[in-house]
């Protein structure tokens, strides 16, 4: 990709302290300066939605009770006399599932020219409501309440809300009419109240402001779902591309003021990722770009990518502390990449008419799989990781499929296949059950094909192309292309004539044993084992709170002793530990990692077997494991004998 937009470090045209009238200047502003750019630039620019033809949905959100995780929602529709029938919201693009938190739907009520009417939900879906609409009614009033959860689990129906802030997705606070139109063609006109004083911003183009209500444009009910609100108390917007003909923010809500005190330099790797997406795609398919960035640690922990902006929730010190931000540092980029890998370019079976028709995930090994591998490598050209940094996260991703034991009965594409039901799946029996492996597997197979791409046509192209030529194309506002596994391995061939469906369908549909490590070999490095912890492991055991004996005696557990995993016939699973149980004490003495490691230490060649004293309810046993291989931890080195390709993958490519 050779395109690049022109970047530009000046400081933040607006202050922080108005948050409506801040957007809708910041808004007028953006405005201005397309008028006044170059006519290339003039379609790129966000104006005025052409008003629908039919009535909108108004739906009016309260969001001022949102500390105590609870919002309001009035949502009045367009209405016949005669039955209806009202969805809520199943099928939640991005997560891949039927998500749509309708337990939490509360206060359900209806009313037409004032007077309440009586409901029934369907027997069949449970996201259905059916009502009759009295004679002489055009209008029917729908009021809401979501109660939001406090546990932090789940995507965006976990934790959404704290004292301090709230993301507002707009699927969880809607109805919408059954009347066979696509989403698309369903137009609603939305607003927002927030907590007096609070700040907030959102990809939804806004219209105006009245006290502490935000009125935005009318939008397709599509739009409106793909445009999630971050709010709060502490809140601060970092213009990425104040001059850019389409400007890009980090727009950043905290559960405290200290914790938005992004460094400069981070600041910039992320002015970095801009550009480079740019070079590397080489057309843009959005108005403006929104990092919508959560930092508390009571909220749920994921990304969701969407056309125009990300919502994308850490913990509360990840930006501002040094190895909780490298081992999140990909997390911006793989969701940004979504605007191009999952939104614009979507798998058919992704790209339903509403948000009730099943969503089929057959190609997320494309659609997860490849931003997994972008989002890692546009991590290391924009300099938000260390090539080191990379090479520590590929070898975990490698290591650990190369010992999931799970991937002799499961294969890959089922992985993907069954999606919507190992999201949920807990990490006992974790490697032998496998789950949504079509992230860290897909990394590998796009690595290998990118060697491949390299290596069929002596250097002179790489899978950059590929994504130029299927991704890129000319710059438009947001819309979805589909695509099917034909158009895939076409594109591919494009790029380098091979037998590409073979190629796929031999990592997509075997049984291991081991994973598909050709981008490592291929890439001039071997993935070995050694006693010394790499940087990733040391960190994600200090951060994370994980102690990691996986790939010595197979058990994955936390610095309580909480063991979570063990893999199928490794020592400790032949010797019965089961997870879920409590590793108490090692050799006679309280459990810890150190513990842990030292008596790996000591019993390595012919050193003494191993006693774990383990808990499981209310009962103890002793095992003995007759293991003598030490401690080992992956790593990747050099292999001398080829070129070192991967240094060549992650080299940035905007100038």
């Amino acid at each position: 990709m050779l395109f690049s937009d022109p970047f530009f470090n000046l400081v933040p045209l607006f202050t922080e302290s108005n948050p409506i009238m801040t957007i809708f200047l910041r808004r007028l502003a953006t405005l201005a300066v397309a008028v006044c750019a170059a006519a290339a630039f003039a379609q790129k620019t966000k104006v005025p939605a052409a008003a629908p033809a039919s009535t909108p949905i108004k739906i009016t959100v309260d969001a001022s009770r949102a500390p105590e995780k609870l919002l309001h929602s009035t949502v009045q529709i367009p209405v016949k006399p005669g039955p209806l029938t009202l969805f809520y919201p199943k099928w939640i693009p991005g997560e891949h599932g039927p998500t749509g938190p309708v337990a939490d739907l509360t206060g359900l009520q209806f009313y037409a020219k004032g007077q309440r009417l009586t409901w029934r939900r369907n027997l069949d879906e449970m996201y259905s409501f059916e009502l009759t609409v009295p004679d002489g009614v055009t209008t029917l009033e729908a009021r809401l309440d979501l109660v939001m959860p406090a546990p932090p689990e789940g995507f965006s129906s976990g934790a959404s809300a704290t004292t301090q802030l709230v993301v507002v997705s707009w699927n969880q606070v809607v109805l919408y009419p059954k009347d066979n139109k696509h989403t698309d063609e369903i137009y609603v006109t939305p607003s927002l109240k927030l907590p007096s004083g609070w700040h907030y911003d959102t990809a939804l183009p806004l219209v105006g402001e009245s006290g502490d209500t935000a009125n935005f444009q009318t939008v397709s009910l599509t739009t409106l779902v793909d445009s999630p609100v971050l709010a709060g108390a502490h809140f601060r917007r970092i213009p990425l591309t104040p001059e850019g003909p389409i400007q890009h923010y980090i727009d950043a809500a905290s559960d405290s003021e200290s914790a938005l005190q992004i460094p400069q330099d981070t600041i910039n790797n992320y002015k970095r990722l801009v550009a480079e997406t740019g070079a590397l795609f080489g057309a843009r398919h959005y108005n403006e770009y929104h990092f919508l960035l959560t930092l508390s640690d009571h909220t749920a922990h994921f990304g969701l990518e969407h056309h125009e902006s990300s919502d994308d929730r850490v913990a509360e010190r990840t930006i501002v502390d040094d190895d909780m931000r490298w081992l999140s540092a990909s997390l911006l980029p793989h969701e940004m990449t979504h605007s191009w890998n999952g939104k614009y370019r979507r798998p058919a079976g992704l790209a339903t008419p509403d948000f009730q028709k099943p969503m089929q995930g057959d190609l997320l090994w494309v659609y997860e799989g490849l931003t997994q591998y972008w989002g890692d490598v546009l991590a290391a050209r924009s300099g938000l990781w260390t090539p080191q940094q990379f090479l520590d996260e590929a070898a975990e991703a490698a290591a650990a499929l190369n010992n999931t034991p799970g991937r002799s009965w499961r294969p890959l594409q089922d992985t993907a296949d069954a999606a919507q039901i190992l999201y949920g799946t807990p990490s006992e029996f974790g490697s032998w059950r496998r789950g949504v492996d079509f992230y860290p597997e897909g990394f590998l197979i796009w690595l290998e094909a990118d060697t491949l791409i390299r290596q069929l046509s002596n250097g002179h192209k790489s899978l950059n192309d590929f994504s130029r030529a299927f991704h890129g194309g000319q710059s438009t506002p947001p819309k979805v292309v589909t695509y099917t596994f034909d158009n895939v391995v076409s594109a591919l061939n494009d790029v380098a004539p091979y037998d590409w469906k073979k190629f796929l369908r031999d990592r997509l549909d075997t049984y291991g044993p081991g994973a598909p490590l050709g981008g490592i070999t291929n890439g001039g490095w071997k993935l070995v084992y050694t006693e010394e912890r790499s940087a990733f492991t040391k960190t994600m055991e200090d951060v994370r709170k994980f102690v990691d004996a996986r790939f010595s005696v197979g058990l994955a557990l936390d610095d309580k002793g909480g063991i979570h995993d063990v893999l199928a016939n490794s020592p400790a699973w032949n010797a019965r530990i089961a997870p879920g149980s409590t590793l108490v004490a090692v050799n006679g003495r309280k459990f810890s990692g150190t513990v842990l490691r030292d008596a790996l230490k000591a019993g390595k060649d012919k050193g003494p077997k191993i006693e774990l004293l383990v808990e499981s309810g209310d009962f103890y046993r002793t095992y003995v494991l007759d293991y003598h291989g030490g401690e080992r931890y992956a790593h990747l080195v050099r292999d001398e004998t080829k070129p070192d390709v991967l240094s060549e993958i992650i080299k940035p490519l905007a100038k």
